[in-house]
């Protein structure tokens, strides 16, 4: 025999199994024959399987969505991750965020109200912005990428498993309704063969795909270890957060109250009076934080006396004097300050030694 023969004999065999299998499960269906049942426990393995990948695929789809909310992203990422290849880097929100206020806070100038404000608050973005990448890759190394590992590695064993535990169970049954149909004593014990032969194989079949399905229970443990690295970044993200902003709601209510008042009275002239009077919700929120900010502002104690009450001064930031009226500062150095009637209110009167000048105030920390 040659292995032209031999492939057409094989080919042969394959058609007529699977002709086999076909008749036997439309019968099935219309009720003409006879079904082989799984075992109880083996049935809610297969359930219990099931439920698994259906709601692992539902939470690693919702996380992706919690981590990039952006779809256009998301697909990028998927593309470049088929291709084998490193998407490009490109910021995020809060960084986008973060720079266009450190850019705006520049162009106002760092040495006003606003424009130091601004720049504070860009700097605290793109801390946030940094901690949102480090959630993002910390989570898809430990939690994304055990749970995809199951549905495209351990639960395709599985379906492969089970069809062919499927198919076994149709070469039995086909074989069972054939020696009923067996009348000539010959053909009768050649069917009996045929079934006890399909037996062995459904019964082997079915213990490997039991042993492989008893595994859902170690998945369901190696996922909730994952489950808590989860939550531990997110608990790590959260906590840098609440930092930045705690830290940052620390350095604006440092800001003289004069400071705020000024900007507002600033802002007050650029809306118009018909907007000035309508609160939206938005608008509400807003007052109340700024009139929070302007509270911590005022029991911080930097209401600067007048010249007969001077004060020391911590300065923050090397400054350069623009001019014959303003003092050059050194940070870390200390100064004394005070104000003068009339005088800028981003601005006080500072002294060193014999030298005299303007300072920015937000140069400074009050010390007394």
């Amino acid at each position: 025999m040659n292995i032209m023969d031999f492939n057409v004999k094989k080919l042969a065999a394959d058609a007529g199994t699977f002709l086999s299998r076909a008749v036997q499960f439309t019968e099935e269906k219309l009720g003409q024959a006879e079904k082989t049942e799984l075992d109880a426990h083996l049935e809610n393995l297969l359930s219990k399987a099931e439920c698994t990948k259906l709601w692992t695929e539902k939470i690693m789809k919702q996380t992706e969505v919690l981590l990039q909310p952006n779809p256009n992203a998301r697909m990028e990422e998927f593309v470049y991750e088929k291709l084998d290849r490193k998407a490009p880097s490109r910021m995020n929100n809060p960084e986008l965020l973060g720079q266009h206020m450190i850019d705006a806070g520049n162009e106002f100038g760092p040495g006003t109200a606003y424009g130091n404000a601004l720049i504070k608050c860009g700097e605290t973005q793109r801390r946030i912005g940094a901690a949102d990448r480090e959630l993002i890759q910390t989570a898809a190394i430990n939690f994304l990428t055990p749970l995809r590992n199951f549905i495209e590695g351990d639960y395709k064993t599985i379906t492969r498993e089970r069809k062919l535990l499927q198919n076994k169970r149709l070469d039995l049954d086909a074989a069972k309704t054939r020696l009923k149909k067996a009348k000539v004593a010959e053909a009768r014990a050649a069917s009996e063969q045929e079934v006890r032969i399909a037996q062995s194989e459904f019964d082997r079949q079915a213990e490997i795909t039991r042993l492989l399905l008893e595994g859902i229970s170690s998945t369901h443990a190696h996922h909730l270890r994952c489950l808590n690295d989860f939550v531990e970044a997110q608990m790590t993200y959260y906590a840098q957060c609440y930092q930045y902003m705690l830290d940052l709601q620390k350095q604006l209510g440092s800001f003289p109250s004069t400071f705020l008042a000024n900007n507002n009275q600033s802002s007050s002239t650029c809306v118009p009076s018909s907007s000035a009077t309508t609160a939206t919700p938005s608008s509400a929120s807003v007052t109340a934080s700024l009139s929070s900010i302007s509270n911590a502002a005022a029991t911080s104690s930097f209401e600067v006396k007048s010249s007969s009450g001077n004060r020391k001064a911590r300065v923050l930031y090397d400054y350069d004097a623009a001019n014959s009226t303003e003092l050059s500062l050194l940070a870390d150095e200390i100064i004394t300050v005070y104000s003068i009637a009339g005088m800028d209110s981003d601005w006080l009167m500072g002294e060193r030694g014999n030298q005299k000048g303007k300072v920015p105030i937000t140069y400074l920390e009050l010390l007394n």
